[in-house]
């Protein structure tokens, strides 16, 4: 049995951050309807690459989902999304402001007909918020929450992440409370609803920055500090011979990296002798720390090195890097897929490991509509002549991609 079999979700996300916490559970076992609104469906169906009329991105996000198009502008439309509310377990929705509640959909409206219903809505600012009237995406969110101004050189302009860390943060944010909150109603038997802010995952991820400003009363000012950290050293990243690498000693791996550059008069020099030390006269070392690289031909030679002394160390891999990389291979973390329409290509496997559940279900992204028959024939239990009533009126669509 999968962790989430027999768990029913009704799924009204697009692009990412939603999409996210079904892709997660549908990994899991969980029957996930996805609502699609007509007439497109979810607009990251048309974002790149695109084969064939066939988004990879929406394939990569939408893997195991059933797809039910329908018109939430009609009566009709509505209808069949009150009747799957009162039949599922949790809802999850990431429109923008005012949407659910214009389509009378918000947590409100829900709990009438399902009292036991788990709901999930994630959006920029979150719902309960003095700006819950904004909009934003992910790069919205890294900006407000601090993430870009620690990201980039010290005295260069503030940057984004390379990746969509906002939208995944708070989309595994929210899927780990969906999951205690199922545990909550297993013991109370109550629903409840998740507010879950895209600003408020990204914050959350500060270990200094925050306590570091307040404890020092204003002393310690955060700000980017490019490829090295500013209060511990070596903590950063070093040119290599043939590629970058990070190297990351704390006090407890000082000497180990002293032992390793065959240069224990560093340990206790007293321009080195202290973490924080080493951070003030960090211009120093990192100069002695890359003379020593250069006595190296490769940059795993110096990898090797450095494990023989037990000093954390990387080399700064590029996602085409890890594609075919034995670890990312060996452990699943990328993954061959097969989709009808786009062939085999690889995306990131699932990242949770589970004992009871070691291995993964074969799923497949739906056609846009591709289950609108099955999902009102068994679900609320209606017939052919329903259906395709329904389809004529363009209350229900379908499209092969």
């Amino acid at each position: 049995m999968k962790m989430l079999e027999g768990i029913k979700v009704l799924d009204f996300t697009q692009y990412l951050s939603g999409p996210t916490v079904t892709r997660l559970m549908a990994e899991m076992g969980a029957e996930i309807i996805k609502i699609e609104t007509a007439p497109g469906g979810d607009p990251s169906r048309l974002l790149p690459v695109v084969v064939d009329g066939r988004s990879g991105y929406f394939v990569q996000q939408n893997r195991g989902k059933q797809s039910l198009c329908v018109d939430l502008r009609t009566e009709e439309g509505l209808e069949i999304v009150r009747g799957l509310v009162a039949k599922v377990d949790v809802v999850v929705e990431n429109f923008g402001p005012g949407v659910m509640e214009k389509r009378g959909l918000a947590w409100n409206d829900l709990k009438q007909i399902n009292p036991t219903l788990i709901m999930a809505s994630i959006s920029a600012y979150g719902r309960e918020s003095p700006l819950s009237h904004k909009t934003g995406y992910d790069w919205v969110a890294q900006a407000f929450a601090g993430i870009m101004h620690m990201t980039g050189n010290a005295d260069g302009p503030p940057l984004p992440a390379g990746l969509s860390m906002a939208d995944v943060s708070s989309g595994v944010h929210a899927f780990s409370a969906i999951g205690y909150a199922l545990f909550h109603r297993l013991r109370t038997g109550i629903g409840q609803w998740i507010d879950i802010a895209m600003v408020d995952s990204l914050f959350h991820m500060f270990e200094i920055p925050v306590q570091g400003y307040t404890l020092s009363k204003g002393a310690y000012v955060p700000h980017r500090a490019g490829s090295n950290h500013p209060l511990v050293a070596p903590f950063g990243v070093f040119k290599g011979p043939t590629g970058y690498l990070v190297i990351l000693a704390l006090q407890l791996q000082w000497r180990g990296l002293c032992e390793a550059m065959e240069r224990l008069d560093l340990e206790n020099d007293p321009r080195f002798a202290t973490s924080t030390v080493r951070a003030t006269n960090q211009q120093a070392l990192t100069a002695i720390i890359e003379e020593w690289l250069t006595h190296f031909s490769t940059t795993d030679e110096v990898l090797e090195r450095l494990e023989q002394y037990r000093v954390p160390s990387a080399p700064v891999l590029s996602p085409a890097d890890a594609v075919n990389h034995p670890y990312f291979r060996a452990r699943g973390t990328v993954r061959d897929i097969v989709d009808p329409v786009l062939g085999q290509f690889s995306i990131p496997g699932f990242p949770l490991r589970f004992s009871a559940q070691p291995d993964l279900p074969d799923l497949t992204a739906p056609l846009l509509g591709e289950h609108n028959g099955t999902v009102l024939a068994e679900m609320l239990g209606y017939d052919e002549a329903q259906i395709a009533a329904l389809e004529a009126k363009g209350v229900l669509m379908r499209s092969d991609r």
